[in-house]
């Protein structure tokens, strides 16, 4: 008898140990809203939108917003240092860097560099660099934009990138044969896994993104092979964001913000 117990307690332990490697999800706020586009929030917990195609900053009474027309929509926004912003302006294959108030402080047009380019993905980097895909000759490489060059890192890539993500020392993309990459500055190619159809997704890391499919959300670890939905409260939704372990649901009425915890 004493055996079934200890048998059936270790049963139960290993499901619960199963169970608590699962992400946990619990609703923190919802925050009014009304733009085009959210873009998430930075490092500072400063909210960033786009209406109109103007950019916007606010957390409390503070508020500041940018604009220029004469370069067309704003492409892309990549919030990873609240001290420099940058703005991708693909129609005019030009990069404009803002700082903490949004005030213009510098702008790079690739047209006009020495080695042809035609940006696609842009995104910061570290050491006084902008991530760049070159579309001319898909490539991956880093724009210096102190000593203004272009530095080629990898061999031409073989399909086109359907989505990125940037950070200071990786770029990351996804194909149209839905394999995902990742790309250090050293210029090191390494495939990760294939990516399943999505309507958006999020890269946490090199092993573990969320995206949406049909209105649901999904959790995926690729080193563990697991995959998680969340449940979330909205039916349907517009975009999402994820930072620092803070989903944020973008729907047409305002912000949803989750906890995740992920062990």
């Amino acid at each position: 008898m004493k055996y079934i117990i200890l048998w059936i307690f270790t049963c139960w332990a290993t499901i619960g140990f199963c169970q608590n490697q699962n992400p946990t999800i619990t609703k923190l706020n919802t925050v009014e809203l009304d733009a085009d586009e959210f873009l998430g929030y930075d490092s500072l917990d400063y909210l960033y939108s786009i209406k109109n195609n103007i950019l916007s900053k606010k957390k409390d009474s503070e508020y500041y917003n940018y604009s220029n027309i004469a370069l067309g929509k704003i492409s892309r926004v990549d919030l990873q240092n609240p001290l420099k912003l940058v703005l991708f302006y693909e129609d005019f294959n030009t990069v404009i860097t803002l700082d903490n108030q949004l005030n213009e402080t510098q702008k790079i047009n690739f047209s006009e560099n020495p080695i042809p380019i035609v940006a696609t993905a842009v995104g910061l980097a570290s050491q006084n660099q902008i991530w760049v895909y070159n579309s001319m000759n898909q490539q991956i490489g880093l724009y210096d934009y102190l000593n203004q060059n272009f530095k080629i890192l990898a061999t031409p890539l073989t399909e086109n990138i359907i989505f990125y993500s940037t950070d200071f020392n990786l770029f990351q993309w996804i194909d149209t044969a839905k394999n995902w990459y990742v790309c250090d500055i050293f210029g090191k190619i390494k495939k990760i896994n294939s990516i399943p159809d999505f309507d958006c997704i999020a890269l946490l890391n090199d092993t573990q993104y969320i995206y949406s499919k049909s209105g649901e959300l999904y959790f995926i670890d690729v080193a563990k092979e697991g995959k998680t939905q969340l449940v979330i409260s909205e039916k349907t939704f517009v975009k999402f964001h994820y930072k620092d372990q803070i989903l944020s649901i973008f729907t047409p009425s305002g912000i949803s913000n989750y906890k995740i915890t992920i062990p």
